[in-house]
């Protein structure tokens, strides 16, 4: 499965929602440098969905905020 995801870095408050457009909006604490947002990214995910973390892969958008993630489920 597919998903489009938008990831806010640096957030006081980590969580997942859907916003108005179906697209997953992401908090997450780490801050976006040397790749600590995304992983961080990909344990919620992984939380969320209830999949191991080696079953989410980024696609694309690694250095952006609008990510394409693709969930084994």
């Amino acid at each position: 499965m597919r998903l489009t995801v938008k990831v806010k870095p640096s957030a006081k408050k980590e969580g997942i929602s859907v916003s108005t457009n179906e697209m997953l909006e992401v908090a997450v604490s780490a801050p976006p440098e040397k790749g600590k947002a995304n992983e961080r990214l990909i344990e919620l995910l992984a939380e969320h969905f209830r999949v191991a973390k080696s079953r989410i892969k980024i696609v694309s958008g690694h250095t952006s905020r609008s990510k394409v993630v693709e969930v084994d489920l």
